[in-house]
This record gives C-alpha cells, sequence and structure tokens, in this order.
C-alpha cells in the first residue's frame, strides 16, 4: 500500500549537515506528514524502530506521537542504539528509554530479528530510520527483519519514507546469496539508488521474505523529492558518518574495513581520510585513538601515512575502486592485504572482486564484469520506484 500525494517539484539547495531541513524548500518527508499517518495509527498500540535520527522537524517522533495522544508501546532499536552513539558491530543491549519509561528493546544484541514475545500485545509497527543507499548499511537489514517477523505475526508495518543520500545513481557488483549476512541480506549492488521505502516495496514485491511471506506494508511517502536532488542530512546517521562527504565516500572506503588500512575511525574525519603505518602509503598523516562510537578502532595510536580526501579538488564522489587499488599497488600486491578476507567478501557481496584485485585487474576491467547484473538490477529499480 502507498500513501502519496503529487505535489509540484522544487529544485533545493545543498544544506550542510546539521543544517535546517530541507523542508524550507518544499520537500516534506514521511514523518512530517501527520495528516497521512496520524490516522492509520489512531487507537492502535504502537512499536516504533526508531533512532536518533526519527525526527519530525526539531522533535523526536516518540514526542510527537505521545503529543498526539497515540499510544506507543515499545521501542526496537537498530545498530549504534536508540541515541546513534554506540561502536559499530557494538552489542546493544534492552533498556528503558528515561524520558518517557518505554522499554527498549534491541535488535543488535542476542536477536536481530523481534520475537512473537516482543511483538505481543502490539497492533502496528512503525519504522523510521535514516539511510544512506548502500548494500551494507544495517538499517536495511533492521528493516528486513522487521517486516519478516511482523508477516509471520500478522501485524503491519508502516515505513516512514526519507531521502537517500546516495540516490542519484546505482554502481557497484550485485550481491551473490550465497554471501548474504546482516552486512548485505538482498541481492542489490553496493550503492542501490533506493529509499527505504523503495526498497521495503522491493523486499515484499519479491518475495525476499523467509518462506517468501508478504508484510502488510504502508509506505508514508514524501513530498516533493527526487532522486537527483542533492540532500544532505540534518544529523550524523551513525557515529562515524558525521558529515556528507563521509556519506558520499562511505560506499568506496568501506571495502578497506577487509583490510588493515584504516579510514579514519577514531578521528574528527572518519570515512574521510585512509591510512597505514608505512611513510610509503603517503604524506597526509593521522592517530587513530579511541572516542565515542569509536573504542579501540584500527591501528589505534599509530601513525597512519596516506590520503586526506576532504577538500580534494574535482574528488569523484561517486562509487569507486581507485582508492582501494592504489593502496594494493603501494603494498607490493602483499597476499594479506585484504587480510580479513570473509569480511570483505560479505562486503564485495562476492569472492569475485577479491580474486579479480589480486589477479591484478585494474578497475575498467572490473567494472566491466558487473555490466551485465547492474544493467538487470536497473530494470528491477525501475519497477518500485516511488519518485523520479
Amino acid at each position: 500500500m502507498r500513501l502519496r500525494m503529487r505535489w509540484l517539484m522544487f529544485v533545493f539547495p545543498l544544506f550542510l549537515c546539521c543544517s535546517p531541513l530541507a523542508s524550507e524548500a518544499g520537500l516534506r518527508l514521511g514523518a512530517d506528514r501527520t495528516e497521512l499517518w496520524k490516522p492509520l495509527l489512531e487507537g492502535k498500540r504502537i512499536g516504533l524502530l526508531v533512532n536518533h535520527s526519527s525526527m519530525v522537524g526539531p522533535n523526536h517522533l516518540l514526542d510527537t506521537m505521545l503529543t498526539l495522544g497515540l499510544d506507543v508501546q515499545r521501542i526496537f532499536v537498530p545498530e549504534h542504539g536508540f541515541r546513534g552513539d554506540a561502536d559499530a558491530g557494538a552489542h546493544i543491549a534492552d533498556g528503558r528509554d528515561q524520558r518517557s519509561g518505554l522499554p527498549i528493546v534491541s535488535l543488535y544484541g542476542a536477536s536481530k530479528k523481534p520475537s512473537p514475545q516482543q511483538l505481543e500485545g502490539l497492533d502496528v509497527l512503525v519504522f523510521d530510520l535514516q539511510d544512506v543507499g548502500v548494500r551494507f548499511y544495517t538499517y536495511a537489514s533492521s528493516m528486513h527483519y522487521l517486516m519478516e517477523a511482523c508477516a509471520e505475526e500478522d501485524l503491519p508495518v508502516v515505513v516512514f519514507d526519507r531521502p537517500n543520500p546516495n540516490g542519484d545513481y546505482i554502481d557497484g557488483p550485485v550481491l551473490d546469496l550465497a554471501f548474504r549476512s546482516f552486512v548485505g541480506m538482498h541481492p542489490l549492488p553496493v550503492v542501490h539508488g533506493l529509499t527505504l521505502g523503495e526498497l521495503a516495496e522491493m523486499i515484499n514485491g519479491e518475495g525476499w521474505l523467509k518462506d517468501g511471506v508478504v508484510c502488510d506494508l504502508t509506505v508514508v511517502e514524501m513530498a516533493n523529492y527526487r532522486h537527483d536532488s542533492p540532500y544532505q542530512l540534518p544529523l550524523p546517521p551513525s557515529p562515524n558518518l558525521p558529515n556528507a562527504l563521509s556519506i558520499r565516500l562511505y560506499p568506496s572506503l568501506c571495502l578497506f574495513e577487509g583490510t588493515e588500512v584504516s579510514i579514519g575511525r577514531g578521528t574528527p574525519f572518519p570515512f574521510q581520510v585512509a591510512g597505514y603505518p608505512d611513510p610509503s602509503f603517503g604524506s597526509f598523516t593521522f592517530t587513530p585513538q579511541s572516542s565515542a562510537g569509536a573504542s579501540e578502532p584500527l591501528q589505534e595510536g599509530q601513525l597512519c601515512y596516506g590520503i586526506d580526501l576532504r577538500g580534494e579538488e574535482g574528488l569523484d564522489h561517486r562509487f569507486t575502486l581507485k582508492y582501494l587499488l592504489t593502496f594494493y599497488e603501494k603494498s607490493g600486491r602483499k597476499a594479506d592485504f585484504i587480510s580479513r578476507r570473509r569480511f570483505f567478501n560479505l562486503l564485495a557481496g562476492s569472492d569475485r572482486l577479491l580474486q579479480q584485485i589480486e589477479s591484478g585487474m585494474g578497475e575498467a576491467e572490473i567494472r566491466a564484469s558487473w555490466e551485465d547484473e547492474l544493467a538487470a538490477y536497473s530494470r528491477l529499480r525501475a519497477r518500485y520506484l516511488l519518485y523520479p
């Protein structure tokens, strides 16, 4: 089910992270459209899958719903927790929201899928998280498991849609389901070009939930959104994506997480630099240190040499292998350069990219190998687009 109103499209300016919301230029997020979602939720016992990014203007969605007199019963939280400040991969414990007193159920702890007991007593689940449009960003996986659990318990799910800051293109190899994991559950390219509302429709429509169950899904669509409209988030979606540049570089630099190369976790500029404790890797230096959202970062306390991508003239803000391949060459093509081979393959979506790199293939040749699958995905994507 789709909730849509047709509005005149506006072209809106690029906003800095933590700037006023783009609604000033006509964009209305799904969460902003209370006239559409409030009637769906009145008189129902509500569960929320939310975090710090789930804002309605200056107020959190939870506070907005409570102010409207809606019956919120339970809060579910994804990776990074309710406040969005936990380390990547860190175990998130259950708890209680101090302000509302509501129980908080972690979906990044003992289990990533809500149990029937955790859904008991609820009439509807609302999902509202800010994604970045990259296959290995785990909020989409949390949405998948929520949809699956609710389908199994005959509970409806309402997705409040938000912009994709990497939504203006698609690129990268498509995931082979033999390498399915929480950092990649669907046969998508690295940069998939979908909002989470569109992806939810695709998950349902393609039968990707367990045993082919179908979720009773409603997407509260945005108004005045285009995939090709620049959009910078008003809040960092997670601790190590602090600004627009890091979000645009994330698809390219995250592949380094399968190596010993630091991408700046534990510095003020994560996912904007890359370096290794060897002067041959570059003239820019930085030293990772434990910090909030980056405890015990890779190469902690080590002086790393490499590249600084902040402010570089002509920087390509789209997915590229050039940084990874350059560092691989500077390593002397060492067999252990990609040291976390299994995790690298999960990020890449198969073991093909690793084999291509180690066989000496260049970026153009590697890209040619995924052209057909990317074209097929583009045709699939077109069937589920909610926005131009």
